[in-house]
C-alpha cells in the first residue's frame, strides 16, 4: 500500500468485521523508529489461522483467494529493519480475554518508510462505517499527543446523537486536524 493510512484502515476494518467493540490505534514516534498498534477485542484468532495470516496466499474470505493486508504491512516493515508482531486470543479458548493485536515498527529514516498518509481520513472513515464501534486513536509524537476516543463523545452526545452524523464528523475531523497543527 501506498501509505501506513491505509494499513491502518485495513487492518481496523478485519477488527470490525471480528466483532470487535473496541479497536485501538496507536501510533508511537521517536526521533527514527514509528511504532503502529492496533488492537481489538474481536473474537481472535485460532493459532491455526493466526499461522497463516502473514501468508499472501492465505485469506478467510470467500469472495477472493488472497488476503494481502498484513503480508504487505509485514513487508512494509520488514523492508524498513523494522518487524511486525501478531497475538490473538481465540474467544473460544478465552471467552472472557479475547482479541487481537498486530504491532509493527518502522525504521522512519530508512529510504524504503511508507508515507503515513492522511490519517485522520482514516480515522473518519473507519467512524463514518462503523458509528456502533468505538475506537481509541492516540497518535504521540514530538512530545506531543494527538488523540481521540469515541467512548469520550459518546459520554458527551448522549445515545440519540449518531457518531456518523455529518455535524459530529465534521467535529471530529476539525478537532484532530487542530492537534496535528499544534
Amino acid at each position: 500500500m501506498k501509505e501506513l493510512s491505509l494499513n491502518i484502515l485495513d487492518i481496523a476494518e478485519n477488527s470490525v468485521k471480528a466483532g470487535a467493540t473496541l479497536v485501538q490505534i496507536l501510533l508511537a514516534e521517536t526521533s527514527d523508529t514509528l511504532t503502529l498498534t492496533v488492537a481489538d477485542n474481536g473474537c481472535g484468532m485460532t493459532p491455526e489461522v493466526l499461522r497463516g495470516v502473514t501468508d499472501p496466499f492465505y485469506t478467510t474470505r470467500t469472495t477472493r483467494k488472497v488476503g494481502l493486508g498484513l503480508p504487505l504491512l509485514k513487508l512494509a516493515a520488514e523492508q524498513t529493519g523494522g518487524s511486525v508482531r501478531l497475538t490473538s486470543r481465540y474467544i473460544g479458548e478465552d471467552p472472557e480475554n479475547h482479541g487481537t493485536e498486530v504491532v509493527a515498527v518502522f525504521h522512519t529514516d530508512h529510504i524504503d518508510f511508507t508515507p503515513m498518509g492522511d490519517v485522520v481520513s482514516t480515522i473518519l472513515t473507519l467512524i463514518q462505517g462503523s458509528p456502533e464501534i468505538d475506537f481509541l486513536f492516540r497518535h504521540q509524537r514530538n512530545g506531543s499527543t494527538v488523540e481521540l476516543d469515541t467512548r469520550r463523545l459518546r459520554e458527551v452526545l448522549g445515545a440519540e446523537v449518531p457518531l456518523n452524523s455529518f455535524e459530529v464528523l465534521q467535529w471530529i475531523e476539525e478537532y484532530l486536524r487542530e492537534q496535528y497543527q499544534t
